[in-house]
């Protein structure tokens, strides 16, 4: 049995490897720590091992986290899909949203952060996949919702996220990575200038690595099998 300091230990070492193998800065790949299932003893020792940046998926179970863990630099990420009720929760208790894919959403989250706060930063989550039990947009909706976005001052669009299909081979995933860094590109050719590609769980974050990764999203890698 391996401890969460062990894990986040061994996955540095593996971020490291894979962002020099592809003549990249591993200081910029950022290890996004995925605590949902996850208790707050855990997110502790993740914290103690040198993780900063957490992920949450269910509004309900991370505002109890959120509020104990108040007292850290803890920056948290939320990374599910994203329910019109849940907006104003996700507003003011998080620091970045990975996963919006409606304008009515990114609405939302604008009018409900608070006045004087920095603003939320934000990506488009996009459906590579064409899985229909996957959240996010087809490509060609990114540069309109892009655009909405951009109109919103409480929000800061960052960059693109996707989620690669499950059991596929190197190739697809290297061919969805690809896609998501190329779509990155060309928003920025359009006079945006976006820098975050969240791409890559546990077990395929090598490949994005070597697509342009900017957040590596880490479930099991940090802290083993859910309980």
């Amino acid at each position: 049995m391996h401890s969460i300091d062990q894990r986040v230990r061994q996955v540095r070492r593996q971020i490291r490897e894979a962002a020099l193998a592809g003549g990249r800065d591993p200081q910029d790949v950022i290890l996004l720590a995925v605590s949902k299932n996850h208790g707050v003893a855990q997110i502790r020792q993740a914290y103690a091992a040198g993780c900063r940046h957490f992920g949450e998926s269910y509004v309900q179970e991370a505002l109890p986290k959120i509020e104990q863990l108040a007292g850290e630099d803890m920056i948290w990420h939320f990374i599910g899909p994203i329910q019109s009720n849940k907006t104003q929760a996700i507003a003011t208790h998080f620091q970045w949203v990975h996963s919006v894919e409606r304008d009515k959403i990114a609405k939302r989250l604008n009018e409900q952060r608070p006045a004087g706060w920095p603003a939320l930063n934000v990506c488009i989550q996009v459906n590579l996949s064409g899985e229909s039990s996957k959240a996010g947009i087809g490509v060609q909706q990114v540069p309109q919702l892009a655009a909405q976005i951009g109109d919103y001052k409480q929000l800061r669009l960052r960059g693109l996220m996707t989620i690669a299909r499950r059991g596929s081979e190197l190739k697809e995933w290297q061919r969805t990575f690809a896609t998501l860094r190329k779509t990155l590109q060309e928003l920025n050719s359009s006079g945006l200038s976006l820098d975050t590609l969240s791409m890559g769980m546990s077990g395929d974050f090598q490949t994005a690595i070597a697509e342009g990764a900017t957040f590596v999203r880490l479930g099991t890698g940090v802290f083993g099998p859910r309980e």
